[in-house]
């Protein structure tokens, strides 16, 4: 995993060039959204139990044969991993928004995920739909306006969605 300095840099050296004037613009407006960015996943961090209880209670109350007996998130070891992995899952995306780079989450987390869950017989749309509520609930969190750096997050707020979208298709 590169950061975006690491990338750019790395590329442009691959290449034998200096540093164009927009990969530095580029670079300069990262800097500038660091703030927002840190407080993004200090939100989510800080709220990562919640936000995980939170996501799993509305996907059973959605789609209760899970937690039935023969379900699949039935016993409480069941339970337990499905928990285990919602947990996962929201830790690499904070991972992902801080670097602002979604190698991290591909190449740690998601790849080969769809492939464990098939042979386990895990729903993957039940796990996308638990989390498409996680991203619901993180993006409430960055998008609560107080104690966190002022300024525009629309930006920010669509990467996020993003890499929670990445992480639910690549499970489904």
């Amino acid at each position: 995993m590169f950061d975006a300095f690491t990338k750019v840099v790395s590329q442009a050296d691959a290449r034998g060039e200096l540093l164009t004037g927009a990969q530095i613009d580029a670079l300069s407006a990262v800097v500038a959204e660091g703030n927002k960015r840190m407080d993004a996943v200090n939100r989510i961090t800080g709220n990562a139990s919640t936000i995980v209880a939170d996501a799993a209670r509305s996907l059973f109350a959605e789609q209760p044969g899970l937690i039935a007996p023969g379900g699949n998130a039935y016993t409480s070891r069941r339970m337990a991993a499905c928990l285990r992995d919602m947990d996962i899952i929201l830790r690499y995306v904070t991972y992902a928004i801080f670097s602002g780079d979604a190698s991290i989450l591909e190449d740690r987390c998601l790849n080969g995920l769809r492939e464990t869950y098939l042979a386990l017989g895990v729903p993957g749309a039940s796990v996308a739909a638990g989390v498409q509520k996680m991203k619901e609930a993180a993006i409430a969190q960055v998008m609560n306006p107080s104690g966190i750096t002022a300024g525009d997050c629309a930006s920010l707020q669509s990467e996020i969605a993003g890499y929670f979208d990445r992480a639910a298709s690549a499970v489904a």
